[in-house]
């Protein structure tokens, strides 16, 4: 089975136990945000495990 690569709005783990949102895709790199930390590019896309895709973040009432 493939990993399913992250999408904008999707929530991933980038760290055990660490969550955030991807927030853009700039030539290829994901761009993740959590609350408190801002912004930051990803060095290893291929680490990152889509937890709930932005669908399942809608329908759960998250806010962006």
């Amino acid at each position: 089975m493939t990993q399913k690569l992250p999408q904008v709005g999707d929530e991933v783990e980038y760290a055990p136990g660490r969550l955030a949102v991807v927030t853009d895709i700039r030539k290829g790199v994901p761009y993740l945000r959590r609350s408190g930390i801002g912004e930051w590019p990803v060095r290893d896309p291929a680490g990152l495990t889509v937890k709930r895709t932005r669908a399942q973040r809608i329908a759960d009432g998250d806010p962006w």
